[in-house]
């Protein structure tokens, strides 16, 4: 079985978004950048796969944000391939033109399964696995925490509320949103990154961006704020007795 991981990076939320409040227009330049947490649970998946099955796994990335350090860091952790979707991208992509890049390339591609993470923290006009898969017409299941290989076809397993559990039977091809894998995410050292990128070699695809539909974002500005907090200093009669003033304003409190 061929599996192919569609993976990006995503803004390290840990830093304040860059932002040209005057032109309302995120600087994505200005940005450090992440692996995103839904992809790397579908790549620890597909390892899991491989392992069980002997599956061959390929991470597949859009030239954007550190793409090369993502597909060396798949590549330090197990995935057998490594490809880098370049053209004349840049980094506002939509996700809506990540899908048809990423269509482009595998309608042409002899994978039987494709994961990918099943949203991202950057996500606007929907996630990516539904959006490929209705763009090559290929059947998609979403939210799925557990893939197994069955003879010819995967055995999927979806968490809903309540303890319910469903397990799907599929015949392959078929596109997959990865909630969560079985196991946590493996580790690559940065030391064991180095040494695969010189070690190792990014296959290199050149993918047209075509004209799609997509939302368009007027603008980005951050939250003005509303109301703000008002600390309460003084003994402890002086603090209840504002307490009880406050509540006593907002109608909370009646004497």
């Amino acid at each position: 079985m061929h599996i192919a991981v569609l993976m990006k990076s995503v803004p390290d939320l840990v830093e304040d978004i860059a932002l040209d409040e005057h032109e309302g227009q995120i600087l994505f330049d200005e940005m450090s950048y992440v692996p995103s947490e839904w992809d790397d649970q579908a790549l620890e998946e597909a390892l899991v796969i491989k392992e069980e099955s002997g599956a061959e796994v390929t991470a597949v990335s859009i030239e954007t944000q550190d793409s090369d350090n993502l597909l060396f860091t798949a590549l330090a952790k197990g995935s057998d391939n490594a490809v880098k979707l370049v053209g004349d991208f840049d980094l506002s992509l939509t996700n809506r033109q990540r899908a048809q890049i990423f269509a482009d390339y595998l309608h042409k591609q002899p994978f039987d399964l494709i994961l990918s993470g099943v949203q991202a923290i950057d996500d606007v006009d929907g996630q990516i696995p539904g959006l490929v898969a209705g763009i090559m017409g290929w059947p998609h299941a979403s939210v799925v925490t557990e893939v197994r290989v069955k003879d010819q076809g995967i055995i999927l397993r979806q968490e809903y509320a309540g303890g319910l559990v469903a397990e799907i039977e599929s015949s392959t091809p078929v596109v997959v949103g990865i909630q969560a894998a079985r196991k946590p995410p493996r580790y690559a050292s940065i030391a064991k990154v180095r040494q695969v990128a010189k070690s190792r070699q990014i296959e290199e695809v050149e993918v047209p961006l075509s004209n799609v539909p997509a939302l368009t974002v007027r603008r980005f500005y951050k939250p003005v704020a509303s109301a703000h907090a008002e600390m309460v200093d003084g003994d402890v009669e002086d603090v209840a007795a504002r307490i009880a003033e406050i509540l006593q304003e907002r109608n909370l409190l009646r004497r």
